[in-house]
């Protein structure tokens, strides 16, 4: 650490850091030195130390265990929200690989509420399917989508069990996705999706509500769980 330097100290340990996990020095999920030992590295001030590992944190490089320590964190997939995207396609482009498990598939009658969400009339059927998400193997997001069954009569489990849901709807139904409107709100994981997420209970995370239209339907309304310390969003602003 340079001293004489007009960069803060806390900047500089924090430069010094992301080198080593940018060229693997610290893996994924591997144990960082302790502050104290950080101090003891760096010849620097337990304030000091203490303040880049909570910018550190807050960026998403590391993160922490209650009694245990402090972690390198799995590198985060950046979305840009200003067009439309796959789930499946972006874990592509980013090199890895998706898979979707189907954990629920039934058919039921929609309430008031969600009737009103979708602009459908009082128990008018729906396929609910909830699915855990996945890149290499890691779950990411768990979603709970709701499709109406007159656009898609007798879909199956086993279908959305073989390809992508957006391929699916183009391929057997001729239904493409042409617009889609998503909001975004905190949240933390409950128990359930925690489970499914391997995640800790209350980890904060992303409430994503995505309504999907082809032309004028709405052919999709999807409420999805994604891990806060596995996504960022980007929206550019013109």
């Amino acid at each position: 650490m340079d001293k004489q330097s007009r960069i803060p100290l806390y900047l500089q340990l924090m430069d010094e850091l992301v080198k080593k996990i940018n060229n693997q020095t610290y893996q994924e999920h591997e144990k960082l030195p302790s502050e104290r030992e950080l101090c003891e590295i760096y010849n620097l001030s337990r304030i000091t130390v203490r303040q880049a590992l909570q910018e550190l944190e807050r960026e998403g490089y590391i993160y922490k265990l209650h009694g245990k320590g402090t972690f390198i964190a799995s590198k985060m997939y950046n979305q840009n929200l200003v067009q439309l995207y796959s789930f499946t396609e972006q874990m592509k482009e980013l090199g890895k690989v998706p898979t979707t498990k189907v954990i629920s598939f039934q058919q039921m009658p929609v309430d008031e509420r969600l009737a009103g969400k979708m602009n459908l009339q009082p128990l008018e059927e729906v396929f609910q399917v909830i699915r855990l998400r996945l890149a290499d193997q890691e779950p990411l997001m768990y979603e709970t989508s709701y499709l109406p069954v007159r656009l898609f009569p007798n879909l199956t489990k086993e279908m959305l069990e073989k390809k992508p849901m957006y391929d699916l709807f183009q391929e057997e139904y001729q239904i493409v996705v042409t617009r889609a409107r998503e909001r975004f709100s905190a949240t933390t994981v409950r128990k359930q999706e925690a489970a499914y997420l391997q995640a800790e209970l209350e980890l904060p995370a992303m409430l994503i509500r995505r309504y999907a239209y082809y032309q004028d339907d709405l052919i999709e309304y999807t409420i999805s769980i994604a891990r806060g310390d596995k996504f960022d969003y980007t929206v550019e602003l013109k």
